[in-house]
């Protein structure tokens, strides 16, 4: 746990290291503060002023996230700096694929010295963009319009009705290289779509983290870390990011750093385009070997998912790995609004199947959260018999479950040509060619798949505990850490795939009398009809995810995904409690105000 007084409350510093993002590009005519036509007295009710933002930003609560390392010898502290200095460059490449006028903004803010300015720029770096993340994506400055649904990672005059049709028509290679996770899609001279793989369109920041990675692999005595280092430095250049995967999954060190482009969750048109991230971290040897045994579970419990079992995977990758660390450093995507707690990667369907994921518990950061966010959030939420049931244990056991979980269950689609009735009269099934559940599903596919590996944690726990893996005296404790975080989850906002997923669960329990509400308005977990609606719900998501059934999907969130009157009356009164935390990565910091050599 981590000691009260690293839990700091003070507003993390904005220095000139925070500001260290590459500018390469300009948007033309773009100014912070707009000219008066932008101002009309609608907008002006809706963008906050220096006040409104500092209260705003007061949401994520401080937290300092300081590492011990001294027992890292020289060679492996010489080895952190460079990929740290790595790492932060992933800042600059993910707010390029937010939005196109980042760079200059940045360079804007960062000169207005003004109480506004600075306001304006602290919420800047929160949320990567001049959108509030825990406020639907509404702008916090003039003039700059809507956040771009899908990034930078399509033309912007194009629509996705355009992209569709255009991809459709292309041969299946080509078309695989368009949907692909390295790529973005560029208009030619002439005005056709052409595809650009990142080591073209990033070349200049990727090749930069390359030769720092190259120097780290050069400075560290860990092979698997030189290994990873290596290879992840070629697949900067290359864009072939197989290699490194493979390396990533095989690392067995002291320092378990993860550096490029992973999740999807920008590319909210297909949820193909991978944004980059950076996490740096040193692993709790003793956590990590106390939680192994866990992954020799996986294939019984793939076994046992409560779905046909011809919807099962027979075989699952040869590799779960689970690793517990404590963060060092997080950059990019890995460092915008709402912090990541655990994640399971890599998100390559290929690497899944041959090697399986690995799953890394960010211990440290669990901890703040855990403290500073979710028992002031079950004081209030929560029935007054179930808030002394809240305990770390059961949050971090369940974050792990959902982590493993996301591993587990349909990845696949196979579809039939050929009509049922045909089929019926013993006509041969046609089926056409495999696609993921990612690109049947496309912008569902994040609220699905996370309330998947939300629930199916909750299903592998008590599981598990049937089978005598897992202390059943956690399941009381279990079910009300889970719905105290699930408002915690919530005020993430229903823009954000963990918000909707967590939405459509409790609401899917309150509906089958799992989840109750008090006279006074606080909630309750009922044990006794969580299990099974925990087990109905797997298996819903997961038959959907198998049938790649996109409007099942859409369906589940217009209808689940939604703010209820009794869950509104509860987040009101949660106002003053913070959201997330904001880290201050004060290791990282000592270590890269460092001169470089």
């Amino acid at each position: 746990m981590i000691p009260a007084h690293r839990l700091s409350r003070r507003r993390p510093l904005i220095g000139r290291r925070a500001l260290a993002i590459a500018v390469t590009a300009t948007v033309a005519g773009f100014s912070p503060t707009a000219q008066a036509e932008d101002r009309a007295p609608a907008a002006q009710a809706t963008i906050p002023d220096a006040a409104a933002l500092k209260r705003l930003a007061a949401r994520l609560v401080p937290a300092e996230l300081s590492v011990d390392l001294s027992r890292l010898p020289a060679s492996e502290q010489a080895a952190l700096l460079d990929i740290l200095r790595a790492a932060r460059l992933m800042d600059g490449l993910f707010m390029r694929q937010v939005w196109a006028g980042n760079d200059t903004l940045l360079v804007a803010l960062a000169g207005d010295t003004t109480p506004l300015g600075r306001e304006r720029l602290h919420a800047l770096l929160q949320n990567k963009g001049p959108w509030l993340r825990l406020d639907g994506d509404r702008p916090f400055l003039y003039g700059v319009g809507a956040k771009p649904a899908a990034g930078t990672f399509y033309p912007a005059d194009a629509t996705k009705e355009d992209l569709q049709a255009w991809m459709q028509g292309l041969p299946a290679e080509a078309r695989a290289g368009a949907r692909g996770f390295f790529t973005v899609v560029r208009r030619e001279p002439g005005g056709a779509f052409t595809v650009v793989p990142y080591s073209v369109a990033y070349q200049p920041e990727l090749s930069q983290a390359a030769a720092l990675l190259r120097e780290a692999a050069a400075k560290t005595t860990q092979p698997s870390l030189r290994k990873y280092l290596q290879t992840r430095a070629a697949s900067f250049l290359s864009n072939d990011y197989y290699p490194s995967d493979a390396a990533w999954m095989q690392l067995d060190a002291s320092i378990e750093p993860t550096l490029g482009p992973y999740e999807v969750y920008e590319d909210g048109w297909f949820s193909a385009k991978a944004a980059f991230e950076g996490f740096v971290t040193l692993r709790d040897d003793a956590e990590t070997a106390r939680l192994a045994r866990f992954a020799r579970d996986l294939q019984a419990l793939e076994d046992q998912l409560p779905i046909a079992p011809a919807l099962r995977n027979p075989h699952l990758g040869a590799l779960a790995p689970i690793r517990v660390v404590n963060s060092i450093f997080g950059a990019g995507d890995a460092n915008r609004g709402v912090q990541t707690a655990a994640f399971n990667l890599p998100n390559d369907e290929k690497i899944e199947r041959e090697m399986g994921t690995k799953r890394v518990m960010l211990k440290n950061v669990q901890e703040a959260k855990f403290l500073l966010v979710l028992l002031p959030i079950a004081r209030v939420a929560l029935a007054r018999g179930q808030r002394q049931d809240v305990s770390f244990d059961a949050f971090f056991m369940h974050i792990l479950m959902h982590e493993l979980m996301h591993g587990l269950g349909p990845h696949e689609v196979t579809e039939n040509d050929t009509a049922p009735s045909e089929v019926a009269k013993g006509a041969a099934a046609k089926p056409r060619p495999r696609r993921t559940v990612r690109e049947a599903l496309q912008e569902t596919y994040g609220t699905i798949e996370e309330a998947k590996a939300d629930v199916g944690g909750l299903w592998a726990l008590a599981t598990l505990m049937d089978r005598g893996v897992v202390d059943r005296k956690l399941e009381r404790a279990l079910y009300a850490t889970f719905l105290a975080s699930a408002f915690r989850s919530i005020r993430f906002g229903l823009n954000e795939a963990h918000g909707r997923a967590v939405a459509l669960q409790l609401n899917t329990f309150l509906d089958a009398g799992a989840v109750t509400v008090g006279a006074d308005g606080t909630f309750a977990a009922e044990p006794a009809k969580m299990k099974e609606a925990v087990r109905a719900l797997t298996a819903e998501l997961m038959t959907v995810q198998a049938a790649g059934d996109h409007s099942a999907a859409a369906a589940l969130v217009r209808s689940r995904a939604v703010i209820r009157p009794a869950v509104k009356t509860v987040l009101d009164r949660l106002a003053r409690v913070p959201v997330d935390i904001e880290p201050r990565f004060t290791t990282a910091e000592k270590l890269l105000a460092q001169p470089a050599r």
